[in-house]
């Protein structure tokens, strides 16, 4: 802010620079909700669109059937692992005993035992079985789980091979549907940043200004917000092509200010000086003044010497006297700091003698 300004006046800025941001803020809020309800016009397509839809089911039920019978199997190999590590430690423990108790059959040598070996060899025989038959039960678990898991593989492979044909027509719908939906931000964006660029032109410093520059915000966040990262890359050549443009209008549109600006600046220099300080704002003059800058020129002038008084680059006047006191002023100043005489009004007349007898004109 400058500070030639009133505090108050100061503060209203401030508030109506608030009224900017808060009116921008609640438009980029609408302006996000429409873009974001952009795609739902476009009916969303997945790959299995572009697929055989009975085939697709039947693998798709193939490879649950195949799962689910994967698990049932591995449930019921874990349970014969178990049955048949206890008909081996059964089996173990009983060839272990029949071992110690032939031993000492030979060494006694009874006949009477021979009915009892014919037994205990039967039950190891029994036990024997019954480890073998644990061992298939656990052999024909894992023959199902591989059976399973074969299944799944071959059903799985088809359904890539499936989505392998389709993936080509989806991407090539789904590019298509991306560019509708960005022609779709295009022209709400577009109208936007044209209208906004009109109002910062011809608008930014009427009496509404608060609404220009919360528009104009805005304008700016549905561009680069809400289209530019949805532009087409086409491998990167869109968005360089694009930007190129961007940066050739914007720089030829900052050419032609600069050149605009210099041609008034020469137009104000020719002008008589009473002219030149009418035409520049107060405010921007006295936080020029402020700054050491010309107001008219805006080349740095050395102000602090007291002496200076007219700028040596355009010579416009910086400091004048006062018609009134003859003291030393700021020359855009509208009263003198000294006396408080207009700097509008004509100047005083000189001030009438002492009193005392006047002497008459011969």
């Amino acid at each position: 802010m400058s500070k030639a300004l009133r505090l108050s006046e100061k503060w209203f800025r401030r508030g109506l620079w608030l009224v900017a941001f808060v009116f921008a803020w609640f438009l980029v809020g609408l302006g996000s909700t429409i873009v974001g309800d952009l795609p739902q016009v476009e009916q969303q397509r997945t790959l299995e669109d572009f697929m055989d839809p009975q085939r697709t089911q039947t693998l798709r039920q193939a490879i649950q059937v195949a799962e689910r019978t994967e698990r049932d199997a591995q449930d019921a190999l874990d349970q014969a692992a178990l049955r048949q590590q206890t008909a081996q430690a059964s089996h173990r423990a009983a060839r272990d005993t029949f071992s110690n108790w032939l031993a000492t059959r030979n060494a006694t040598q009874r006949p009477d035992q021979d009915t009892e070996l014919i037994e205990r060899t039967q039950q190891l025989d029994a036990l024997r079985q019954a480890e073998r038959d644990a061992l298939a039960a656990v052999e024909t678990q894992q023959q199902r789980s591989l059976d399973a898991r074969q299944a799944q593989s071959r059903a799985q492979s088809e359904l890539d091979t499936l989505q392998d044909g389709a993936r080509d027509a989806f991407e090539s719908k789904l590019r298509a549907q991306e560019l509708r939906v960005f022609g779709y931000r295009l022209l709400l964006t577009l109208p936007l940043l044209a209208a906004a660029g009109w109002l910062f032109a011809k608008k930014r410093k009427s009496t509404y200004w608060p609404f220009v520059w919360g528009f104009i915000f805005f304008a700016l966040f549905a561009f680069f917000v809400e289209l530019v990262p949805y532009l087409p890359s086409y491998g990167g050549y869109v968005r360089y092509l694009v930007g190129i443009v961007l940066t050739v209008v914007g720089g030829r549109y900052a050419i032609q200010a600069l050149q605009r600006y210099l041609d008034r600046q020469k137009q104000a220099e020719a002008l008589p000086d009473h002219h030149r300080r009418q035409e520049l704002d107060y405010d921007l003059a006295q936080t020029r003044l402020a700054k050491n800058v010309c107001p008219g020129c805006e080349r740095p002038v050395d102000l602090k010497d007291g002496k200076t008084d007219f700028c040596p680059h355009c010579g416009l006047c910086l400091f004048d006297r006062c018609g009134h006191c003859s003291t030393r002023k700021n020359a855009f100043t509208r009263f003198c700091f000294s006396c408080g005489t207009s700097s509008a009004s004509p100047s005083a007349p000189d001030p009438a003698p002492a009193s005392g007898p006047r002497t008459a004109l011969p």
